[in-house]
């Protein structure tokens, strides 16, 4: 059989595989038991979406928005929830449809950048084997199925170094709040509403939603932590539901905690800045090895012809 009528058959057929699998994904599957029961008890719970999360998922709109649901609703009724994802997702403050909706895109332009690409060398006279082309594929769609996924992670992780200076910021706020004589409640708010910036805007969002649902201060900010994966926030929300009746003792647990942080932080950044003195002296070792062997190299090769 000819080359190139094999690689398009298997072209074809791969691309036609996926297209088939991508229909399929989209096809609404039959819950299980344990799976609607899930549902109905996260229904009767009450609910840790945000007021910024509320008007970012709002705002999105068009064909990418409807494929996204769709496929959100397709993971959900087969039990998936994906919850670190969520939690990313969460911090950067976009929504589940669009991330699944770009990761399936990507997949899919993968899957036909193999049969183009032979196709594009095909017309100008190149040719390339079969293996090659179905390595060539997959690869692209193994890079379109985990690249988004990689890039919300270190963009998240770099969002939660922030959230967490922040933290220390606002407990040092509430602390003072708590020194001039206000209560626990009015410190917070008051605490979230003098520091400026995306996380102390997410506190305030919590409170105001804590405020309209009848929950504590507290109890928000430990919702907040959980939905954004923030161990400080969590940890906060647990000791000022011990001791919120007693002012003194949370005045000195919030400094202790802020000044943990703080050296907690300072620690991040002197283990960073060693490690990139490390990779400085590597890279200088490795730079001085290339600049003696193209010394040595002329000697050397006089010694092999002669």
């Amino acid at each position: 059989m000819n080359t190139s009528l094999l690689v398009g058959l298997l072209g074809g057929a791969a691309v036609g595989a996926g297209l088939l699998l991508f229909a399929l994904s989209l096809r609404p599957a039959r819950p299980s038991l344990a799976t609607s029961l899930a549902q109905i008890d996260a229904g009767r719970e009450v609910s840790t979406q945000t007021i910024s999360t509320t008007a970012i998922n709002e705002g999105l709109s068009g064909w990418r928005t409807s494929l996204g649901s769709r496929l959100s609703a397709a993971l959900t009724a087969r039990g998936v929830r994906l919850l670190s994802v969520r939690s990313d997702l969460a911090v950067m403050g976009r929504s589940m449809e669009g991330f699944l909706a770009t990761t399936v895109l990507l997949s899919v332009g993968g899957l036909v950048f193999g049969p183009f690409l032979y196709g594009a060398m095909d017309v100008v006279g190149a040719s390339l084997p079969a293996p090659l082309v179905v390595l060539v594929t997959l690869l692209f769609v193994i890079l379109g199925l985990a690249l988004p996924a990689a890039t919300l992670t270190r963009e998240a992780a770099a969002r939660r170094r922030d959230f967490r200076h922040a933290v220390g910021s606002f407990l040092d706020l509430v602390a003072m709040n708590l020194s001039g004589g206000r209560g626990v409640p009015e410190a917070l708010g008051a605490a979230a509403g003098i520091g400026g910036g995306w996380p102390f805007a997410r506190i305030r969002d919590a409170l105001a939603f804590a405020r309209l649902q009848g929950l504590t201060p507290w109890a928000a900010l430990g919702r907040l932590g959980e939905e954004l994966s923030i161990e400080e926030l969590r940890d906060l929300a647990a000791a000022l539901t011990l001791v919120a009746d007693d002012g003194a003792k949370i005045r000195a647990s919030l400094g202790a905690r802020a000044a943990t942080l703080r050296r907690r932080e300072l620690a991040e950044i002197v283990g960073k800045a060693e490690e990139r003195s490390q990779s400085m002296i590597v890279a200088q070792l490795v730079i001085c090895f290339g600049f003696l062997l193209f010394l040595a190299y002329p000697a050397v090769s006089r010694i092999f012809k002669s």
